[in-house]
């Protein structure tokens, strides 16, 4: 999906170096005779390298490059020289990117940490130069290893985006709203339904100069996990928050059936999701008074916290912050 620079999906063709071949060479000096073999062995092809970025946010660096392919190994030379290695290729990508085989869809690892780094594709090894052949019975070798070939293939890059606290909520929910006030973050705002087409993400700050991420994730509505609107191409998104924070606005018809029904979207998207902590808060609230807030009350699902926001107005924001650092911490 692709929104702007926001890229969370892409595919690349990723091709190792291949082996140097080893040397097959006698050697030769004034006043020694039959030196012997000597030549060595040839250098390793260069590997595919993802690494591990937290400066990164998404993929859009690899939407117009997808083909990298690694330097070969340097054949060996005489005196047991060993060519030299081929320059590995370094892919830096989000932290939170899975990459998948091409063609199986496998997962082949994940990327969580900054730094951290896991070999794509293995350059080929070099070849072994003739002086590993020398024998009591061969003595003069005059053969060599080639070099192996190096692989190459078609893999796919997943990014799922990591942050502390993940918005959940139907569109126009207010959740862009919320984020633009609690962090420094500018998602798109507008009156009408699936505003936001791309996640967004953004860090709140807290007391004693501390702070969290928290992440937009578009309006899932009924029947997302199908397929459904737009939210069923984000709800993996979610998978990597780990608080979820439900926005229902005060003026919704039903809020107890709309939890009930994004409860069951990220079910059925994944049932694991359901481990995590929830929230629910009811946005909009500035134009409720404490009667009508009593009344909301006795209508809300009891196996969630609740709290009364606004964002325009800003009240319950310190609240809600307490709230949320307290459940990361616990």
């Amino acid at each position: 999906m692709v929104e702007g620079n926001f890229v969370d999906y892409i595919k690349i063709h990723a091709a190792s170096g291949n082996g140097g071949k080893g040397s097959v060479h006698l050697h030769r000096e004034k006043f020694i005779q039959k030196g012997g073999p000597d030549g060595g062995d040839g250098g390793r092809g260069g590997h595919i390298i993802v690494r591990g970025n937290k400066n990164m946010w998404t993929l859009v660096h690899l939407k117009f490059k997808k083909h990298f392919k690694a330097e070969h190994g340097g054949g060996g030379s005489k005196s047991r020289s060993t060519g030299k290695d081929g320059d590995d290729v370094y892919i830096d990508v989000p932290l939170g990117t899975i990459l998948r085989d091409g063609e199986t869809q496998d997962i082949i690892f994940e990327i969580t940490e900054d730094g951290e780094e896991q070999v794509l594709v293995e350059g080929g090894m070099g070849g072994r130069g003739n002086w590993h052949f020398k024998t009591p019975t061969n003595q003069t070798p005059r053969y060599a290893q080639p070099g192996v070939e190096g692989e190459d293939g078609w893999f796919q890059m997943e990014l799922k985006l990591l942050a502390d606290v993940g918005l959940v909520g139907f569109p126009n929910a207010g959740k862009s709203t919320l984020l633009s006030v609690m962090t420094s973050a500018k998602p798109k705002i507008a009156d009408y339904a699936f505003t936001t087409l791309k996640p967004s993400l953004g860090i709140v700050e807290y007391r004693e100069f501390q702070s969290f991420v928290m992440a937009d994730i578009p309006g899932i509505i009924e029947g997302a996990a199908e397929g459904k609107g737009l939210g069923h191409r984000f709800l993996r998104h979610i998978e990597r928050n780990s608080t979820l924070l439900f926005l229902i606005p005060a003026d919704s018809d039903d809020i107890n059936e709309e939890y009930k029904i994004l409860l069951n979207e990220l079910k059925k998207h994944n049932p694991e999701l359901l481990d995590k902590d929830r929230l629910l808060a009811i946005s909009k609230s500035d134009m409720l008074d404490d009667e009508l807030k009593a009344e909301i009350k006795k209508d809300l699902p009891e196996d969630v916290d609740h709290i009364f926001i606004s964002a325009i107005t800003q009240v319950g924001l310190t609240k809600l912050k307490d709230k949320l650092w307290k459940m990361l911490n616990d």
